[in-house]
């Protein structure tokens, strides 16, 4: 991973806490399938629910299609070699009670995951690699 590639490391952004920081980095090839589809698509977000089925797979939208709020915390702003802004990674919050000791390892595997993320059509999907901090 080039300098370029790694994340923002700020911490979560959830006002009055003082928890420590969940980190989110990315694999070579998820910065890779990342800047196709902001070729193709524009802006992109992640956000992870922990829902039921793909729910509990980070999904990737256009910038601002997934409305976040309350129940939502901002994880990482994610810096892409070759993508000009930086890719919001959104987490509910009950998601990050649950992980919010762990480093996030976004990833793609081969297969289809959700038809609501963008990389469904690609035969690809992404998924969490997790380590405890």
């Amino acid at each position: 991973m080039t300098p370029a590639d790694r994340p923002d490391r700020a911490g979560p952004s959830k006002a009055g806490t003082d928890e420590p920081a969940s980190t989110v980095e990315l694999t070579p090839a998820a910065a890779e399938l990342i800047r196709m589809l902001r070729l193709a698509h524009g802006p992109l977000m992640f956000h992870q629910s922990g829902g039921c089925c793909d729910g509990s797979a980070p999904m990737c939208y256009p910038a601002g299609e997934f409305r976040t709020g309350g129940s939502d915390v901002l994880l990482a702003s994610l810096a892409v070699a070759g993508v000009e802004e930086s890719v919001p990674f959104w987490m509910s919050t009950s998601q990050y009670e649950l992980w919010r000791h762990t480093r996030l390892i976004v990833d793609v595997v081969e297969g289809r995951g959700s038809g609501f993320s963008l990389e469904a059509p690609e035969g690809v999907r992404f998924l969490i690699r997790s380590r405890l901090v």
